[in-house]
């Protein structure tokens, strides 16, 4: 059997990575220049590099590992399931038990007439089948002049040409032709960079009534569909102010247009309820699952979609899918996860204890003199650094130099948190203890100081004129 291991010290793995390996998002240049951080192992929300330190994951690998590292039962789960059917697709009228049993746990968990399910491998897979489905769906139903999907600036629905489309990220969009036509988007509703003079409250009503002007401008018999994650994770975990969702589900009704959640960060006990949605009380026609659904064990990701678009989508063939749609070993796993969410209370751990004990010590983050707004739903959260509080200013330098800097100091303390131009967000693993908490907040504030000690060196604690 052919394994590279740990044997090899860190310094060739590194050179092996360089010579071969393409990282995503990454200026891959720069990085075999660096040296990638080689990680070997995990336990819990612990992770363990090449050279054996100890990092506290507050990433949870990609907003994704939820019930922790190391779960013997998933990879018992997906030993016995290679063993007896390794693959199968569900293409020409055939399927497998885990895909039934699957698609039938996340309608029993899934709210409101969300019972059905369209297997992906990802969160971009999937809005890649929501952008044709609700397309299809409209043409269905004799209205195909209904193309147009709105989404949101800073929005993160996948990088795939369709999905990256659908996102906001102007970056994304700067390579590879992108967006595709018939994609509109509206500004997000991040009060503390956008919202000037204006309350929280006032800002989320504007910002809402964004899509309804949208919709009259384009043609309220053109607008398909409205996308939005119920927190923007990868954004930089933008919480709306409580005007915002109320208003945003009036406006779909009102408009006869489909509410797209995009649950991929969300989802499966994030926000301390199964759904994003739940958090948020909205009521959408289909929802993006990837990530939590598995835990990250196995590569899965799917829409979960209303009686009503699934009905119309079922009168005809949908010409769409995937070779490892409903792949049984993913779903296999997929299934051990939830049945371990369930038995271990996992939502309640995160909505009972482990939230509002984060939220707390977060909270007592703000008393950092770089650091002007702390904000948490569930077990996501962000924190914005600047270099003056009272006016909410940006630093002088680029966008992003700071938080990088953080990001940086961070990982030098052996903590993961990521950056996200000049936000610093967390979203740990759900079954995170208050005593890793504790750990999680120490190594933070250390970060901070050594970052604002950094800018005072340097003299760039100024603000942006």
């Amino acid at each position: 059997m052919t394994q590279i291991s740990n044997h090899l010290p860190t310094s060739e793995l590194q050179a092996l990575d360089a010579a071969h390996h393409m990282h995503p998002f990454t200026a891959n240049a720069e990085l075999a220049a660096k040296g990638a951080r080689v990680i070997t192992r995990a336990s819990g929300v612990t992770l363990t590099d090449s050279d054996g330190h100890e990092i506290l994951d507050g990433m949870a690998g990609l907003w994704c590992v939820n019930i922790g590292y190391g779960r013997e039962e998933l990879a018992d789960v997906a030993a016995r399931q290679m063993r007896e059917l390794p693959y199968y697709n569900t293409f020409f009228q055939t399927t497998h038990v885990p895909a039934i049993a699957l698609a039938a746990k996340i309608a029993e968990l899934a709210p409101g007439d969300l019972n059905h399910v369209f297997f992906a491998g990802s969160g971009s897979e999937a809005n890649d089948t929501n952008l044709r489905m609700v397309r299809h769906y409209w043409s269905m139903k004799g209205k195909p002049e209904k193309s147009v999907i709105i989404s949101r600036w800073n929005a993160y629905h996948g990088s795939s040409v369709g999905s990256g489309s659908l996102g906001g990220m102007k970056g994304i969009h700067a390579q590879g032709g992108m967006p595709i036509p018939d994609i509109h988007h509206i500004d997000q509703p991040d009060w503390w960079a956008e919202g000037g003079d204006m309350t929280p409250e006032k800002f989320g009503l504007q910002r809402a009534q964004e899509l309804e002007k949208a919709i009259l401008a384009l043609g309220e018999d053109r607008v398909a569909a409205f996308i939005a994650e119920p927190v923007q994770g990868a954004g930089g975990v933008i919480v709306a102010p409580d005007t915002y969702w109320p208003e945003i589900q009036r406006i779909c009704d009102k408009y006869d247009i489909l509410l797209i959640a995009d649950e991929v960060i969300c989802g499966f006990g994030r926000t301390g309820n199964w759904f994003g949605s739940q958090t948020m009380n909205i009521r959408p026609d289909i929802m993006t699952i990837a990530k939590g659904l598995s835990s990250g064990y196995a590569p899965i990701g799917g829409s979960v979609v209303s009686d009503e678009v699934a009905g119309v989508i079922a009168e005809g063939e949908f010409a769409h899918g995937y070779t490892y749609s409903g792949h049984p070993v993913a779903a296999a796993v997929a299934l051990e996860n939830l049945r371990i969410m369930e038995e271990e209370n996992v939502v309640g751990h995160v909505r009972d204890t482990a939230a509002p004990y984060l939220a707390e010590k977060w909270s007592e983050l703000t008393d950092h003199p770089m650091v002007g707004e702390a904000r948490l739903v569930g077990l996501m959260g962000s924190i914005a650094l600047t270099p003056h509080k009272q006016s909410r200013a940006k630093f002088a330098s680029e966008a992003g130099t700071v938080g990088l800097m953080c990001r940086e100091r961070c990982f030098a303390n052996n903590l993961v948190m990521r950056h996200v131009g000049d936000r610093m967000v967390i979203a740990p693993p759900l079954v995170i203890r208050p005593e890793e908490i504790d750990t999680l907040i120490a190594r933070a504030r250390i970060a901070l100081d050594e970052t604002y000690a950094q800018l005072k060196d340097q003299d760039m604690l100024k603000a942006m004129s």
